[in-house]
């Protein structure tokens, strides 16, 4: 089984992305297998299929709901050669063999009194035993075939590291990439990636384990209220009691922690506070990061600030309206320059529960080197704004970069548009140093007979602006995917995608923006003056976007 992990209800319906689900499946005794990223995910689900067929284990091959079933990268793709050789014809007949048939009936699943139950129960312990082995064998198979090499628990770091870091899912690439900046600053640090989870291998985590590691994090992605610990925790912790004295040089001091839950972000600033505190005398035990917890007092500082990504990666920034079609021309811009070019390619896409007529931000990285960031674009060298009313009910310019461009789909036109802005967003702009473009994406869509889709309209202008591809490759690349996209639509609908990226660039202005703020306009507050407290105080910041920030004891303790 191929699972999106997402949260399980609790207090609250949540659609989003954390381990909970995963970790209610335990006792079930289906193997845990754990990818972080997009490729993994593809990788993983072969190395699942094969090592179920070859140790008689069910097996539930797991990623991060949203942050990585949603996200479009660049991948290396398998070929039938591979899934072939990993998954023999012999293992898949003699599997259909014991399927339940009435042509040669067998009985399971019988009740069973207590004389028997509980050794028939132990009987099948052997291939729990033998399982670890055979991912592994199966994992070094594909290896062989593909080039990527993945191990039962894989570590990243100082080979003499004294910090370690373990965790599972997309949260391990953002501590690899964390953990490469840290190496850099001379720091003595890991991180240990939990492939599989259950049947937990002792020997096989004691192996890749740093033999001087002093002291360990073990990050869940989940929450067991009134338990000692979290899952992937108490299993560490188990395994360093029943780790043989010469296995390691002393034994560490393991400490859990809480991150990501329902989907929260997961950075390298929490990362980095993470080692922080693991360099303690005493470091803290059952700890959150991520957020302010001023209740119990549970969770750790970080910086906010903090920003690791190499100025080698281009990031980008999309506010769209779901349903206008800045997702799906954003994916597109990534196919383009992920097949195109030689660049990694990455999107993420935040989208708000309620779907269509929401908000929806796109976040695009592209680079030389493969992308590990697991986490939303914070500084953004370019920041499309594609619905004119946002930038009065959300901090757009937040997402900008010093010295960024800002493109606009606006109404009003380059010599008036200043005028519209809030002394808010214009002091933004001035103070970051943002370069200001604008264009009336819906008025050049009627006129092409596009109606209200600005998609392709808002693509062409990123391209034109963003300098990621030569103005001219990037028109000719556009309309090839234009094709491709509206292909059983009719060559109407094409002719028109066609015109409105002819359109566009005539279309598109710069604006001049005055050294001064000149606007006496203010945004208007989300909530009334008069609304009651709960609402001025919760619901208010959640509607401007700033729900990240508000702490524990901003909330009633069952969920009303």
């Amino acid at each position: 089984m191929h699972v999106a992990a997402r949260t399980v209800a609790t207090h609250a319906l949540s659609i989003f992305g954390d381990h909970s689900d995963v970790m209610a499946c335990r006792q079930t005794g289906f193997a845990l297998l754990s990818s972080a990223s997009v490729q993994e995910a593809q990788d993983f689900a072969l190395i699942g299929q094969a090592s179920t067929l070859r140790s008689r284990i069910p097996f539930i091959h797991f990623f991060d709901g949203f942050r990585t079933s949603h996200e479009v990268a660049k991948i290396e793709a398998l070929d039938d050669d591979v899934l072939r050789a990993l998954v023999p014809d012999d293992l898949v007949a003699a599997h259909r063999q014991r399927a339940l048939t009435p042509d040669h009936p067998v009985l399971r699943g019988a009740a069973q009194n207590p004389d028997t139950f509980f050794q028939a129960r132990e009987a099948c312990s052997p291939f729990y035993a033998a399982c670890p082995a055979v991912v592994q064998t199966v994992m070094d198979e594909f290896g062989a075939r593909t080039g990527r090499q993945y191990r039962l628990f894989e570590y990243h770091g100082h080979p003499q590291a004294e910090r370690v870091i373990v965790l599972m899912g997309s949260g391990a690439e953002t501590a690899h990439e964390t953990v490469d900046w840290l190496l850099e600053k001379g720091e003595r640090v890991g991180v240990l990636k939990v492939r599989l989870f259950r049947p937990f291998s002792l020997a096989h985590f004691l192996e890749a384990l740093p033999p001087r590691v002093r002291a360990i994090a073990v990050l869940d992605r989940t929450k067991e209220p009134g338990s000692l610990g979290e899952p992937l925790y108490q299993d560490v912790v188990t395994a360093i009691a029943e780790a043989p004295a010469a296995a390691l040089h002393a034994r560490p001091v393991v400490v859990g922690g809480r991150y990501g839950l329902s989907s929260k972000e997961f950075t390298p600033a929490m990362v980095a506070a993470v080692f922080a505190e693991l360099d303690q005398a005493a470091p803290r035990n059952h700890f959150t990061i991520g957020i302010v917890d001023d209740v119990s007092h549970s969770s750790l500082a970080w910086d906010r600030e903090l920003d690791i990504e190499p100025e080698t990666v281009s990031r980008s920034v999309f506010f769209g309206l779901g349903a206008d079609g800045t997702v799906g021309a954003n994916k597109n811009s990534i196919k383009i320059i992920g097949e195109e070019t030689s660049h990694f390619a990455q999107g993420y896409f935040v989208y708000d529960s309620k779907k269509s007529g929401a908000m929806t931000i796109s976040h695009l990285r592209f680079g030389p080197a493969p992308l590990r960031s697991a986490y939303l674009v914070r500084q953004a060298g370019f920041v499309g704004c594609h619905q004119f009313g946002f930038l009065d009910t959300y901090d757009v310019l937040d997402a900008a970069a010093p010295g960024g461009i800002l493109l606009l789909n606006s109404p009003f036109g380059p010599d008036v548009v200043w005028g519209e802005l809030s002394s808010e967003v214009q002091a933004g702009i001035i103070d970051k140093g943002l370069t200001l473009h604008v264009i009336d994406a819906l008025d050049v869509a009627r006129r092409n007979g596009m109606g209200t889709r600005i998609n392709t309209i808002m693509q062409t202008c990123f391209f034109a602006l963003s300098g990621v591809l030569p103005r001219e490759e990037a028109i000719t690349q556009i309309k090839h995917a234009i094709e491709k996209t509206y292909a059983k639509r009719g060559a109407e609908v094409i002719r028109q995608n066609f015109a409105a990226v002819d359109d566009t660039l005539a279309h598109l202005h710069t604006v001049l923006v005055p050294g001064a703020v000149t606007s006496t306009r203010v945004k208007r507050p989300p909530v009334p003056a008069s609304a009651p407290d709960f609402v001025a105080r919760v619901t208010a910041a959640m509607i401007a976007g700033h729900g990240d920030g508000l702490p524990v004891s901003a909330f009633p303790v069952d969920g009303t």
